[in-house]
């Protein structure tokens, strides 16, 4: 299974924890609000704003907070303006970063990923140092009980799903961003659960990574996840599956 396989399924359990406290509302308001600024208002020419606000219910986020954070974002409330920031940097065994971040004061955050990065065995790298590895995929999955490989590619590839690959108990779909919505719209319109659905960055090759270094790519990871302006933390690393089993145990 590739390493995004596998944060995905930690961001989803740790996510549904974090909704209780309310850390994944402010996010997801702030991913909504500078959707909006970039691209509009309208979900039918806004895809980014679409997806999010679909991340938003997925979590019950109340209608009203999803149409005030638009709003800022369109400008027709006042609100904090935010910037976009993308950093470069380099985890425990070599593993490429890139993370991004929505914030209002772009040096506190850059000290903040900084010295979380140098606490947690990570470093902080130049623009493009690890950029140039990513390319920004619609990625989905779908538990491999819900529907047979055949069946599913076939509806993937005739809605301009680019590949299908089969990684542990998931069917992967990766597509272009211009063919997500109409992707996922055609595996829902089958009756198909899906598992996960989101615009996201894919490394173009992957480093495997064992023991200590595994421990401690995960422990950084949800440590910039957990920063208040983080949005994404994307990374090139594959984790065995026992290896990803032993180390969930262990927490």
């Amino acid at each position: 299974m590739s390493g995004h396989s596998k944060w995905a399924k930690i961001k989803h359990k740790k996510g549904a924890e974090d909704a209780k406290r309310g850390a994944a509302f402010t996010k997801m308001i702030r991913e909504i609000t500078a959707a909006a600024k970039d691209g509009g208002g309208n979900v039918d020419t806004n895809v980014r704003l679409r997806a999010a606000i679909e991340r938003a219910k997925g979590i019950n986020m109340q209608k009203s907070n999803i149409e005030n954070a638009i709003k800022k974002g369109t400008g027709e409330l006042p609100g904090i303006v935010y910037e976009s920031a993308t950093f470069d940097a380099y985890g425990p065994g070599g593993v490429a970063m890139l993370i991004d971040a929505l914030t209002d004061n772009k040096n506190r955050t850059t000290a903040e990923i900084r010295n979380i990065l140098s606490k947690k065995s990570g470093s902080l790298a130049g623009p493009g140092a690890t950029s140039y590895l990513f390319s920004k995929k619609g990625f989905l999955a779908v538990d491999k009980d819900k529907v047979n490989e055949e069946t599913l590619m076939e509806i993937a590839l005739d809605a301009g799903a680019e590949d299908i690959k089969s990684e542990g108990q998931s069917y992967e779909i990766t597509c272009d961003i211009a063919s997500f919505q109409k992707v996922k719209d055609a595996i829902t319109a089958k009756k198909i659960p899906i598992a996960t659905a989101e615009m996201t960055m894919l490394p173009s090759n992957y480093i495997r990574i064992i023991g200590e270094d595994a421990k401690s790519l995960l422990s950084l990871m949800e440590a910039l996840e957990d920063q208040e302006d983080v949005q994404n933390v994307y990374a090139n690393f594959d984790i065995p599956d026992e290896e990803m089993e032993k180390i969930t145990q262990e927490k």
